[in-house]
């Protein structure tokens, strides 16, 4: 049975420290219409109620900010994906900001809690903070700290408050209680912009990362089947695609924190198509096409969308 694609849209961008990354899926569906393609008129979507006034409250917990609204967007993107997963379809997520991911893949495992979940991660960031480790307190560099369920207190600098505790606990149980996925199921593809807490949480976890000068060097094809391999024992796999993973000067600045000497498109369509192929593949999210920010015109959701027509119509594709 071929999958059925549910677009999911969640504008929400308060989990990031530059505002526009709301913006995001418009700015697709623009580059969609300026190429005359009829793909947002093709597929079911929905949209995610969001929350973005939250960003002129006072901020209340500088080491997460604005934490209470960002555990209840997760919580409703996480609602979003079950229903739609429930339903039998293949949700594609069009989101704001990354903290989105930790909904997503709590959605996931809400519905498939016996099920082993894989994470392919591709960004330039490895998101690895929790409120007690981040430097800049902004809640998109921590969707897998809450994923994992590992604070990562070794590398401890901020004290928290009991409210912002209690909203992170919150984070770290939406869908249902507990990790979501275990490290050794998560593999990194172009991170490298980290910090010294991440980077001992990886070494620590043993987190496989595949840098862009290695797949390069190695072969990407050989790299992707590396990781594979690695997730073979995972029933489910869920890949989070961070505009930021390709590189900024080639590309665009159009994105939150970018970095040079990423991937470019190609190699980006590559790497999800080949993970696609091994029928395990149940949500696919896109985050972080910020437009505001963008030094070419819209050319990052131009590229985003590139990257979209694509793997979609690898998913579409007949598989034995």
């Amino acid at each position: 049975m071929e999958p059925v694609i549910k677009l999911i849209k969640n504008r929400s961008d308060i989990g990031a420290g530059t505002r526009g990354s709301d913006m995001g899926v418009d700015a697709i569906e623009i580059a969609a219409i300026n190429q005359n393609s009829d793909y947002f008129n093709q597929f079911p979507f929905e949209d995610v109620k969001t929350h973005n006034e939250s960003v002129y409250d006072k901020n209340r917990s500088t080491f997460a900010k604005r934490i209470e609204h960002v555990a209840e967007q997760c919580t409703r993107v996480c609602a979003s994906v079950k229903k739609n997963l429930e339903a039998n379809f293949f949700p594609i997520v069009l989101s704001g900001d990354h903290s989105s991911a930790l909904g997503t893949i709590s959605g996931i495992k809400a519905v498939y809690p016996e099920q082993k979940l894989g994470v392919i991660w591709i960004d330039a960031h490895a998101d690895l903070h929790s409120p007690y480790t981040s430097p800049s307190g902004n809640i998109h560099g921590m969707p897998l700290a809450a994923a994992i369920a590992d604070d990562n207190l070794d590398c401890q600098i901020n004290e928290l408050a009991p409210e912002t505790q209690h909203y992170w606990e919150e984070m770290k149980n939406i869908g249902c209680k507990g990790a979501k996925v275990l490290a050794e199921n998560l593999v990194y593809f172009g991170v490298r912009d980290t910090e010294e807490a991440e980077n001992k949480q990886i070494e620590k976890l043993k987190i496989r990362n595949y840098k862009v000068d290695e797949v390069r060097y190695r072969g990407l094809k050989t790299c992707v089947k590396e990781a594979l391999d690695k997730l073979s024992n995972c029933d489910i796999l869920y890949i989070s695609f961070d505009v930021d993973s390709m590189d900024c000067d080639l590309i665009s600045y159009g994105t939150g924190t970018p970095v040079p000497r990423g991937f470019d498109q190609y190699e980006i369509i590559a790497i999800i198509d080949q993970i696609i192929e091994t029928n395990k593949v149940v949500c696919i999210e896109f985050v972080e096409i910020n437009p505001l920010l963008d030094n070419k015109g819209n050319k990052m959701a131009e590229t985003a969308f590139e990257v979209l027509e694509h793997i979609t119509a690898t998913i579409l594709l007949p598989r034995e």
